[in-house]
């Protein structure tokens, strides 16, 4: 059963609200509703697009600045960071992340997400990956958004900085990997 416009709008304006990341794909399955209205719905709502959200969500959530890397060479988008503790990204699955015969994602794609990840979180002007340790847990398809987590661990034995992150499409963990960093001596330990 279809819900009135203004039922549907006030609740389409508390799931963005919850989950500022979810498409407008994902919201017209959940009200069963056409891609177009949920457009049009959020027009009269000034809610703005995903990228526009997603921006807007990262500028207000962290102040930070990612150091050992130019934001640019980051694989997907940072939406939250807090240097040599925690950061965010989210990364799109599109036609040009797949294999053409089944439209399952490459794994380097989800591997440079969570390493470009590993490096950015690193408060240092240089940061590089000495080892990793990786398990893909499952394949992710086009048009799936993955969200990558990344946690600073601490320090190990021989000086390298240990970073986990973990790879989720819909809360569904698709990649986990353990990444030792190597960062310059000077600045190890500083926040």
């Amino acid at each position: 059963m279809k819900l009135p416009k203004v039922k549907r709008q006030e609740l389409l304006k508390e799931t963005i609200e919850q989950t500022p990341f979810i498409t407008d794909e994902e919201l017209a399955k959940k009200f069963s509703v056409s891609i177009q209205t949920i457009r049009l719905d959020r027009m009269e709502l000034s809610i703005p697009e995903l990228r526009e959200r997603i921006k807007s969500v990262a500028s207000h959530q962290w102040n930070e600045t990612v150091r050992a890397l130019p934001l640019e060479d980051v694989i997907g988008e940072i939406v939250d960071l807090e240097l040599d503790k925690r950061a965010i990204s989210i990364l799109d699955i599109s036609q040009e992340h797949v294999f053409s015969r089944n439209n399952i994602a490459r794994g380097h794609h989800l591997f440079a997400q969570a390493n470009s990840l590993a490096v950015a979180v690193i408060n240092d002007e240089l940061a590089l990956t000495a080892k990793s340790e990786l398990k893909f847990t499952r394949q992710v398809k086009q048009g799936e958004r993955v969200v990558a987590k990344a946690f600073v661990e601490g320090d190990n034995d021989k000086g390298l900085t240990i970073v986990h992150v973990d790879s989720f499409v819909d809360n569904e963990k698709v990649f986990t990997g353990v990444f030792y960093m190597y960062r310059t001596a000077e600045e190890k330990g500083e926040s």
